[in-house]
């Protein structure tokens, strides 16, 4: 088990994105934060107070949590001090990222010296079947995104708030690291070797009461060329009988893709169908779920009522103002 508190590392992160591991930890369990680790050059801030690693532990801290979700998935050669030192200061050292901790003989051996534990979230902890594609029972909703970091985590944590505090049988299925760090279970899609991967979301939703719903969250874009293929086995394993497209808007190009333009609501929303409906011929989009943080709050709600317009679905930033809408459109 990961110990709590956390202190998050926020590394040299270029930008916000870069650090969504720390900004869902701090959003979704802020008890869970006692603050944050910059270094020189950062350019993300969760809002939280900065502390060195000697004050993150008198304040209770436990672990070390790597909150940079950089492209790649690699530790950077700069934060190796600090990760040492961390270890020598008491603390053990979590990480989501692809370059596994386990596999860096200075961490090993420091971590061996000092007692401490080192967390690789992205390790599939068991083995995963081949899908088989057969109908199972329950209610399945995924989110589906025109870009990576739109917000499909937080939709679907929201969904299942809202679903939970309506006395209905919602779980959120994580499928990233993030999502894995602030629940406590799921599966690393993204880590799974290719052939299993929709098998392993089969198996992370199985057989369920009829009014059961797994809110699954996604990953990439099923557009995105670097991270489609993720994407498409959360929709062929999923056989979801919902779909809600994700966006943040005015993204000036896809993520880390300067030469992609993303790709329209109306073009996700039936290149999604078209392979859901492989495996589910009953699913629907049934919603919109906007990030509109960068946004003010009205700009943001006249952006949700133009796209609400223009294609017929119930449309908010379901953070900021709530998901009840998205939950009474579910089928």
């Amino acid at each position: 088990m990961i110990q709590t508190p956390y202190l998050l590392f926020l590394g040299d992160a270029p930008d916000k994105l870069a650090a969504k591991v720390a900004q869902g930890i701090k959003d979704w369990r802020p008890e869970l934060a006692v603050g944050q680790l910059r270094l020189p050059g950062c350019n993300a801030d969760m809002g939280l107070e900065d502390l060195t690693l000697d004050e993150a532990v008198a304040r209770g801290a436990k672990t070390l949590v790597i909150g940079v979700a950089n492209r790649g998935g690699f530790i950077s050669g700069g934060w190796m001090r600090v990760l040492t030192d961390a270890l020598s200061a008491g603390l053990d050292i979590a990480s989501g990222l692809h370059t596994l901790l386990g596999d860096d003989e200075t961490l090993v051996e420091h971590a061996r010296a000092q007692g401490r534990s080192l967390h690789d979230v992205r390790i599939p902890r068991e083995p995963y079947p081949i899908a088989n594609g057969q109908k199972r029972s329950g209610k399945r909703c995924l989110l589906i995104g025109t870009d990576c970091s739109v917000g499909k985590m937080y939709t679907a944590l929201c969904l299942e708030r809202e679903m939970q505090q309506r006395g209905m049988k919602a779980s959120f299925r994580a499928t990233g690291q993030t999502g894995i760090l602030i629940t406590g279970s799921g599966v690393p899609l993204d880590a799974v070797v290719a052939d299993f991967m929709a098998g392993a979301v089969e198996h992370l939703t199985p057989a369920n009461d009829a009014d059961h719903w797994d809110v699954i969250e996604g990953q990439g874009s099923i557009f995105h060329p670097s991270y489609s293929g993720v994407s498409l086995a959360l929709i062929h394993g999923g056989q979801p009988d919902a779909m809600i497209l994700c966006d943040e808007p005015n993204r000036p190009h896809m993520r880390g893709l300067p030469d992609y333009q993303a790709q329209s609501f109306e073009s996700l929303r039936d290149t999604a169908l078209v392979m859901a409906r492989i495996v589910n011929p009953a699913c629907e989009v049934t919603g919109v779920a906007l990030n509109t943080s960068a946004m003010g709050e009205q700009e943001g709600l006249d952006y949700a009522r133009k796209v609400e317009d223009r294609l017929g679905l119930p449309t908010v930033d379901p953070f900021r103002h709530g998901a009840a809408r998205l939950v009474d459109a579910l089928p």
